[in-house]
């Protein structure tokens, strides 16, 4: 009889410590770091993404999670400090979007879960090993996909038939630089375009950058993608205005500021997709074990305002197919 009841006391503290584990696990609240290289307006849209996808997930600020964000304000060099702030706050988990900032944040941490919201070729950046494998400490929602770049090219010749001379903006300090170089001009030569890519490696190179394209005659302009030139939009869009130089762009931030027109991913699903990984993780799984998905929602941004201040009428069919016309 003992003996049961030994057996019985035995087995009641072992599920009473399962009970306070699970209580004290239900109980916790993950903090959860925030990287980003805008400004909180900037940011804001995609981080209110980010929360929503949360609390689809039933995490609610304030009672099992904490946001801790930080911005580099546009300020690229700050981001290393940003990322080892969050480290010392001993984050659960980082949130990144873009490639420079997923970059600073896996050399400042080797063991904290780093998830993208949005980034380019994460593996010839060295951040992952593979989409499908990612190993390390990186994963989450990257913004590649095939031939962006020659869609917006596309769309140049669409909305403005005249074009045949592009200049391109392009950052030589971007990860993704070689490639995207390249991609966009076998773009340019199956459209028939001529392009000229101008290099523009900070915002003091943007005058001079817009003086060579305009002194080239260019038709349209076609900023590519980089973190810097997100971080200066306002000025890269004013200064379009001021050229008369029509611009795509690959986000719709640049064309709620005023530019042309934008085609890219959207980012704001991008974050509420990286709310998943960040569940998976707080749940136990490995960052290395949750393969990178690409993109599947892609929108096309137009401002007619802007358009008719630079006397063009953009055709119909084109307008057709925007997911958005600002007017």
């Amino acid at each position: 009889m003992n003996k049961k009841i030994a057996v019985f006391v035995c087995a009641a503290a072992i599920l009473a410590s399962v009970h306070l584990a699970e209580a004290q696990q239900a109980g916790k609240v993950h903090r959860i770091g925030l990287l980003s290289s805008s400004t909180p307006s900037l940011h804001a849209s995609r981080l209110d993404a980010l929360r929503q996808g949360l609390r689809d997930l039933g995490y609610v600020e304030g009672q099992n999670i904490v946001i801790e964000s930080r911005y580099a304000e546009g300020k690229l060099d700050r981001l290393p400090n940003l990322a080892a702030e969050l480290v010392r706050l001993k984050v659960d988990v980082i949130v990144v979007g873009g490639t420079r900032a997923t970059r600073d944040a896996k050399q400042t941490t080797g063991t904290i879960p780093i998830v993208v919201g949005g980034a380019g070729d994460l593996v010839r950046a060295g951040l992952v090993r593979s989409l499908a494998y990612p190993g390390g400490n990186v994963t989450g929602v990257s913004n590649l996909a095939p031939d962006l770049n020659g869609k917006r090219l596309g769309l140049v010749k669409e909305a403005i038939p005249k074009a045949i001379r592009v200049a391109a903006f392009l950052n030589p300090d971007n990860p993704g630089y070689e490639t995207s170089l390249k991609e966009i001009e076998n773009d340019a030569r199956v459209l028939g375009i001529t392009l000229q890519s101008l290099e523009v490696r900070s915002p003091n190179n943007f005058e001079s950058a817009f003086g060579a394209a305009t002194k080239g005659r260019a038709d349209a302009l076609c900023v590519m993608a980089d973190a810097m030139f997100n971080s200066h939009l306002t000025r890269i869009v004013e200064s379009a205005a001021k050229n008369r130089l029509p611009a795509i762009y690959d986000r719709n931030d640049f064309v709620e500021a005023g530019g042309l027109m934008s085609y890219g991913v959207n980012r704001a699903d991008l974050y509420r997709r990286a709310a998943y990984y960040v569940d998976k993780i707080l749940k136990g799984v490995k960052p290395a074990d949750l393969p990178v998905e690409q993109p599947t929602k892609f929108e096309l941004v137009i401002n007619l305002k802007t358009a008719k201040n630079l006397g063009l009428t953009i055709p119909p069919e084109v307008l057709m197919r925007a997911d958005k016309v600002i007017k």
